[in-house]
């Protein structure tokens, strides 16, 4: 049995083919250039040779490919944006108008397409992953699941605080469920305001296998719980310190017993050291994290946890973890399998096992970290 992990992120995207059959250190993995990031190096091209762009497309990761389109209008070139690609940038379309955006129909966008470059935005290429693998003679064929992770702010109302409105999104699923799984969803089962999870699912329609999305960082955390040192662990915090947001979820033997999300722009090693301090204590308030610029905090468990040195029971992972090296707290950097980069591949593929319980049981036989292995891959070609 295999199964598609994509873990798109600001940075890079991270894919992983899970094979059954394998140990999970012999699977086949390609970590590459984000969605944003190539539609950002496109925009900058056509900035350079002073070209309009045209915009279509589905609602994607926005970030640095937004940094390169506001370039583009400093230069006094024109960026014309079909409505749903140009919320990757902004829900409010108004506000994109204001910005110097033309947002167009997509007629007027296929004519303006004649005479200027035209970039089609979406988080989730799955052609050119099939491409990329069949490259190296892996075929994609009869997958039995793909799933895919994206960061979802969600769709705000109208003059709403995003932030405010991603982190009572956290909260509702954490009380509904308290799993980090309650994070995913089969695609026909995605709620309606994650707008970047459903446009994903609208523009993978040449799969024919079952889509699951989820949110980039619970799957990070939840992947990092299958490092043997994270996993033996009573009680611990998990830190995904991604490119953009900082992520912590506080586990015990009940579940979540608390979570915050803050902006990775605005820590510091000692501001982490201080956030993680209070978060461990029960002390963390939502007012705080919210009126520092974060999304917001919220503790579950009365019962505070001491951070032990010792015991190391503060786990960190994500591309930006290396901002705790030296820390006081001696954090763990975990790393299941041996590669951190994969940890969100990891945890679609956990989660996975609950949304689809149909293949349960050959992914958490594959995901065990007890020593057992599966055939190399020669042994499977043989057969």
């Amino acid at each position: 049995m295999q199964i598609l992990a994509v873990d798109v992120g600001t940075g890079t995207q991270d894919i992983f083919l899970f094979d059954s059959r394998m140990a999970v250190e012999n699977g086949f993995k390609m970590v590459l250039p984000s969605p944003t990031m190539i539609v950002r190096r496109k925009i900058q091209a056509a900035t350079r040779q002073r070209d309009p762009i045209v915009l279509t497309g589905v609602t994607m990761g926005g970030g640095p490919s937004h940094w390169a389109v506001e370039d583009h209008l400093a230069e006094g070139l024109p960026v014309y944006a079909t409505p749903d690609a140009a919320r990757s940038f902004n829900d409010d379309l108004e506000v994109l108008r204001d910005q110097g955006i033309t947002v167009v129909s997509e007629e007027e966008a296929s004519v303006l397409a004649q005479d200027c470059p035209s970039f089609e935005l979406r988080d989730f290429d799955y052609p050119a992953i099939r491409d990329a693998f069949q490259a190296f003679g892996v075929s994609l064929d009869g997958l039995a699941a793909v799933a895919v992770a994206v960061f979802d702010h969600g769709a705000a109302p109208p003059g709403y605080s995003d932030r405010k409105f991603r982190f009572e999104y956290i909260e509702q699923r954490v009380v509904a469920e308290n799993r980090l799984s309650a994070f995913a969803f089969p695609a026909d089962r995605i709620p309606p305001i994650m707008t970047r999870m459903q446009a994903v699912a609208r523009s993978a329609g040449e799969l024919d296998a079952p889509l699951m999305m989820m949110d980039t960082a619970p799957a990070a955390v939840l992947g990092a719980t299958l490092d043997p040192r994270v996993g033996a662990q009573d009680r611990s915090i998990i830190a995904n310190i991604g490119n953009f947001h900082t992520l912590a979820f506080r586990l015990g033997p009940g579940g979540i017993e608390g979570v915050f999300e803050h902006h990775t722009g605005f820590m510091s090693r000692k501001k982490l050291e201080s956030l993680f301090g209070a978060f461990a204590a029960g002390e963390l308030t939502d007012d705080y994290v919210f009126a520092d610029q974060g999304h917001g905090a919220r503790i579950l468990s009365d019962l505070p946890l001491p951070l032990e040195r010792d015991m190391q029971n503060l786990a960190v992972i994500g591309p930006r973890r290396g901002m705790m090296v030296g820390s006081n707290l001696q954090p763990y950097f975990a790393a299941p399998f041996g590669d951190m980069m994969l940890v969100g591949c990891f945890g679609l593929l956990a989660a996975a096992a609950d949304v689809f319980p149909s293949l349960a049981g050959p992914i958490r036989a594959g995901l065990r970290t007890d020593g057992a292995q599966g055939a190399p891959p020669w042994e499977l070609e043989s057969t």
